[in-house]
């Protein structure tokens, strides 16, 4: 087996809505990022690539190609998958979201639903959690937003 982990964060900057899991969230900030800047979903995407070995996602999807800009970030893990399913099963991800704002426990069954339907897992096999910094540090201080994710590859045999 092999295990991988996944970070991403992103600073917000004036707008309206973020993405969070594949989901639209109405939110009094948005991300500064290339893609939709799922930090959700970029964290996944590193934890899966780190735990095949390869690389990361600026690897294959880097922030100064164009064709990248304003992607859907579930096209990201949905490359991800075909690199790694002729040689990996998944065996279970688990996603941790930090950030003050904004609360997710409305949207968590459709991020799970969403990552599960990239991945080709049943949803029991994805699980998605939040906490705060306290208003501790930069994301205390909602100047961003952050997420960890681990990921559990078993060899196809």
């Amino acid at each position: 087996m092999r295990i991988g982990h996944g970070f991403d964060a992103h600073r917000f900057m004036t707008g309206d809505h973020i993405f969070l899991g594949g989901v639209k969230i109405a939110h009094y900030f948005a991300v500064e990022a290339h893609s939709d800047g799922d930090v959700i979903l970029h964290a996944l995407c590193d934890a899966l690539l780190g735990a095949a070995g390869l690389g990361d996602i600026g690897d294959h999807f880097p922030p100064t190609d164009p064709q990248y800009k304003d992607m859907d970030s579930r096209q990201f893990v949905r490359r991800v998958y075909q690199l790694l399913q002729t040689q990996w099963r998944i065996a279970n991800v688990d996603i941790t979201l930090v950030a003050q704002m904004p609360r997710i426990k409305a949207y968590k069954a459709q991020m799970k639903e969403n990552i599960a339907e990239d991945l080709n897992l049943a949803s029991s096999l994805v699980n998605i959690k939040a906490t705060t910094t306290e208003n501790m540090g930069y994301l205390g201080r909602e100047e961003g937003i952050a997420a960890y994710a681990v990921a559990l590859l078993l060899p196809v045999s």
